[in-house]
């Protein structure tokens, strides 16, 4: 396994570009398989995420093809419309092609998904919203088995908004006889952009990015183009990067307004930032303040990027305060910032962090994508050296970060 030492203290400047969103484009390249023929995606990013989700496609029947960051994927007929266990495991947004197998072939055979352990995030969402639509879903061995001969459009009501559900069931109602309305929907721009793709191949979709999206499903769909939109928490950990070094930083090809709820905590803990459609710049200081945050589902603070926070925090001048409402088991990096020097008290879904003068070099374990970058933020402050430990977590998500830090002054190493 891939490991990354990190020597710290390098002050990070100059300017670093955002890659394509890595949870945009894996929905959005398993709803080709909605329509046969050609589709073309721009802006794709390279991750293991990506190739993963490629090895299923071509499992089921698709030929892939990969100029840099443009995808082309020629779909036909899947032989059998079956998710196997081998690749689903590797990551949980698999079970993003059960959705379109099940509304344009009438089955769908998908393992049980894997991907990082921060939580038991159970697909039920996704399995009540297709028998809602008409589905018989059975579980077996390890797959589920869901059947329909014609999904048909009804009103879907989430508990609790669910990104991968919404993405799932507006793939899966797009093809469906009549009108669906999913209501308490995820507002991800992630969500946003499968919507607008979904409704370039021809469908019918109002309401994305809000709370209630209405489907009117028509007969047939048609390959599209489409550029994927920049990844915001690439883009917010680079931002982070930039203000935990004391750096001046400008970070490009973003919407800021996608992170408003991670730069106005940052302005309300001492940072100065200089901010337009495109770009954004974190300018050079010399001390912050900690400030609380707590996650929860856009607009609010983003789960995935609380620990790139939390680790921007055991350097601020006072107490901060943690809380995680998305996934009960997302403090696993708390253990390794302590490693380091950090003083975090966690609790179940709460951690408190008292800011500290410095962080001490130390060997750390990567738990999952998002500890990943918290634990090389932390490592690039850190006196002396750090030493990441099973880093291919931060391949799955982040395109070949340690270049992107080492251009803008950072000091990492990949090795084996």
């Amino acid at each position: 396994m891939d490991k990354m030492l990190v020597k710290g203290g390098t002050v990070l400047n100059g300017e670093v570009a955002t890659s394509g969103a890595k949870n945009a484009a894996l929905p959005l390249l398993f709803s080709t398989l909605l329509a046969e023929g050609e589709h073309v995606f721009h802006n794709v990013p390279i991750l293991k995420d990506v190739e993963s989700t490629c090895e299923l496609l071509s499992y089921l029947g698709c030929d892939v093809f990969r100029d840099g960051h443009t995808l082309k994927i020629k779909v036909k007929k899947p032989a059998e419309t079956v998710a196997q266990y081998d690749v689903v495991r590797k990551m949980r947004a698999s079970t993003l092609c059960m959705g379109p197998l099940l509304t344009k072939y009438g089955s769908a055979q998908v393992s049980l998904p894997g991907g990082c352990a921060i939580g038991t995030r159970p697909i039920n969402y996704h399995l009540e919203g297709f028998k809602a639509l008409g589905a018989d879903i059975k579980i077996e061995k390890g797959y589920v088995l869901a059947e329909a001969k014609k999904l048909i459009g009804d009103t879907i009501i989430f508990e609790t908004p669910s990104v991968g559900a919404t993405e799932n069931l507006l793939m899966a109602a797009s093809l469906a006889d009549g009108e669906t309305t999913i209501e308490n929907a995820a507002k991800e721009p992630e969500v946003v952009d499968l919507a607008n793709y979904l409704n370039k191949m021809g469908a019918k979709i109002t309401g994305a990015g809000t709370s209630i999206i209405k489907i009117t499903g028509v007969n047939s769909l048609k390959p599209a183009e489409h550029h994927i939109i920049a990844d915001r928490i690439e883009a917010g950990t680079l931002l982070i990067a930039g203000a935990i070094t004391k750096g001046e930083v400008t970070v490009t090809n973003c919407n800021s307004r996608d992170l408003e709820a991670l730069t106005i905590k940052m302005k309300e803990s001492g940072f100065k930032l200089s901010i337009d459609d495109s770009s954004m710049t974190i300018h050079k200081t010399s001390g912050w303040q900690g400030v609380d945050i707590t996650t929860a589902p856009h607009p609010a603070f983003p789960t995935d990027l609380q620990a790139q926070f939390m680790a921007l925090m055991t350097l601020a001048e006072g107490t901060s305060v943690i809380s995680e409402t998305v996934f009960e088991n997302r403090f696993m990096h708390v253990q390794e910032l302590s490693r380091l020097g950090a003083d975090i008290t966690p609790k179940t879904r709460v951690a408190i962090v008292r800011g500290k003068n410095k962080l001490i070099g130390a060997p750390v374990m990567a738990t999952d994508l998002r500890a990943s970058a918290c634990l090389v933020l932390a490592g690039l402050v850190a006196e002396g050296e750090t030493l990441v430990n099973r880093i291919y977590h931060l391949d799955r998500g982040y395109e070949r970060l340690e270049e992107k830090l080492t251009k803008i002054g950072a000091n990492i190493s990949r090795f084996t």
